[in-house]
């Protein structure tokens, strides 16, 4: 069982890091020409907003997942 869920949180967290990675929300290149691209609020649409909530549901999932780890050990 321990092995099962080890490899759930490998797997959700290796997806977690890929969705962080992949919202292009931070400063990114234009921060290197001085330019202030973050001052602007702009609603989610599209693939941004469904990868917004996959990141939200893979972190919970994460969570959820290492407390039954640490429950599981101990």
């Amino acid at each position: 069982m321990n092995l099962y869920i080890d490899i759930a949180l490998i797997i959700t967290s290796v997806a977690l890091i890929v969705s962080v990675v992949l919202q292009n929300k931070g400063i990114g290149m234009g921060g290197l020409t001085g330019s202030d691209s973050g001052g602007m609020f702009t609603a989610r649409r599209g693939i941004e907003k469904t990868l917004f909530w996959v990141t939200i549901i893979l972190s919970v999932l994460f969570f959820i997942l290492t407390v039954t780890a640490v429950i599981l050990e101990g």
